[in-house]
């Protein structure tokens, strides 16, 4: 018997000031991106005034986590200066700290992690995994959520012919390494979530699987975010459509994840999202009732 038993399974997810029982209706996550050039809607909402009425938008249709984004990473994406990108993502988080739902900072940076936390922040999503050095010694204290994502290289070359011998088993011991990692610095089970990086470093067929094989990857128990919103899989599966013509398939990938077990879906539209899990909820448990938490 192992003299380090893992612990228990959790009950809820710790995002910062807010807690979440993982049994009720997964969580929709908004995404506000800052930024000049992200491949669905980049340019729509920099500004302090474009993000504010975006947001209050997407708390009207019901958003549960708004994720700020100040640097893209998309597919060949350059690296964006550290001054920039906390430009960009400070003054959000500090306008929007009160507006009633959690804020996601989207950044794998030391120095924003730290700043977005004591702006107001309430989850760090990085795309490294908490692989840059000082990263996890930035979000090891307190009860800020984290979210721990798999990529495969980085976002200049992570598209460049990715292979895996077994891209489903890959994934899962790399999350649940990263866990293993974030433990170890006294980081509470409670504040962990786990993403596959569907796209990051991932064929269409690489994703395709994984969302099919999801069930595997939610490490002792852990919530799975997903983001498949609007991404290429869903294009080359529609037969090449750009991005905003694929909010019908978005909406059914976010499905998908949720019947193979994500507790958060990361989305660009929200209002038909939230609209697509109630009903898939209250079908799942035969009532109406609890379908809007």
């Amino acid at each position: 018997m192992s003299s380090n038993p893992l612990p228990p399974a959790p009950s809820h997810f710790q995002c910062g000031r807010f807690r979440f029982d993982l049994a009720r209706r997964p969580l929709v996550m908004g995404i506000l991106n800052v930024t000049p050039d992200s491949f669905s809607d980049g340019g729509q909402h920099a500004g302090l005034d474009a993000a504010r009425r975006h947001a209050e938008r997407m708390i009207a249709e019901g958003v549960d986590i708004i994720d700020i984004g100040g640097e893209s990473s998309r597919p060949g994406s350059a690296a964006l200066p550290l001054e920039q990108e906390l430009e960009r993502v400070l003054p959000v988080v500090e306008a929007l700290r009160d507006c009633g739902v959690p804020l996601s900072i989207d950044t794998y940076k030391p120095e924003v992690m730290r700043a977005a936390q004591d702006a107001g922040a309430d989850l760090i999503n990085d795309i490294w995994g908490f692989r840059m050095p000082g990263a996890v010694e930035a979000v090891a204290g307190g009860q800020t959520g984290l979210c721990v994502m798999h990529m495969q290289r980085d976002p200049q070359t992570m598209q460049e012919d990715p292979v895996y011998t077994d891209v489903v088993a890959e994934v899962r011991d790399f999350l649940a390494g990263r866990v293993a990692v974030l433990r170890a610095a006294g980081v509470e089970t409670s504040r962990i979530s786990l993403d596959p990086g569907y796209g990051f470093g991932k064929t269409p067929d690489h994703n395709l699987r994984l969302l099919a094989q999801q069930p595997r990857l939610a490490a002792d128990g852990l919530p799975l975010l997903v983001g498949l919103s609007r991404k290429s899989t869903l294009g080359a599966i529609l037969g090449g459509r750009p991005p905003q013509q694929r909010v019908a398939a978005s909406i059914a990938a976010a499905v998908c994840a949720a019947e193979r077990g994500a507790f958060i879906v990361r989305v660009h539209d929200v209002e038909q999202t939230v609209d697509a899990l109630k009903v898939w909820w209250a079908v799942r448990h035969e009532t109406v009732a609890g379908a809007n938490g």
